[in-house]
């Protein structure tokens, strides 16, 4: 199977973009809080089972470039029809509100808005895991390691919160 330039392009871009966004966040809510992030994560108290703040970048990454082949194969089923349209709806909601995850919790140290945004990625990923499942379960499963670590971040998240009141 040859595979033309063009789709070589929007390979790259469906995993550039999940990267570009996370990473960006991430520097944005550095910037908002004047310092840098991982430093604010290792002066939170937090649970014991909480990971070291390197681990989160690595994670992440791994989490991203899943995201972004997920979204290139369903993308690539056809955007004019509807299903793929309204799958890619959820999929670009969830993004958003995942940047905004980290403005949240530590740009703006606001722990609670951050579990209330939490919680909607996670069911927005609910909602797109299912829709890409309709359309191509390979790309559905794909998320799975990301909904799982979404419920391993709302757990955390909650205790840091009320931990750090």
């Amino acid at each position: 199977m040859i595979i033309s330039i063009k789709e070589v392009k929007k390979f790259i871009i469906s995993i550039f973009i999940p990267l570009a966004l996370g990473f960006s966040s991430s520097f944005l809510a550095g910037a908002i809080s004047g310092g840098d992030i991982s430093t604010y994560y290792s002066q939170l108290i937090k649970p014991s089972f909480a990971p070291p703040s390197a681990v989160f970048g690595i994670v992440w990454t791994i989490l991203y470039i899943l995201m972004g082949i997920s979204a290139y194969k369903i993308m690539s089923k056809g955007y004019e029809r509807p299903k793929v349209r309204d799958a890619m709806f959820y999929y670009w909601l969830q993004l958003i509100l995942n940047f905004i995850w980290s403005i949240l919790f530590f740009g703006f140290d606001l722990k609670f808005t951050a579990l209330i945004d939490l919680i909607l990625i996670i069911i927005f990923v609910i909602i797109m895991i299912v829709r890409f499942a309709k359309i191509d379960k390979k790309a559905a499963y794909m998320n799975i390691p990301y909904l799982i670590w979404l419920f391993y971040a709302l757990v955390l998240n909650y205790l840091i919160w009320i931990i750090n009141k």
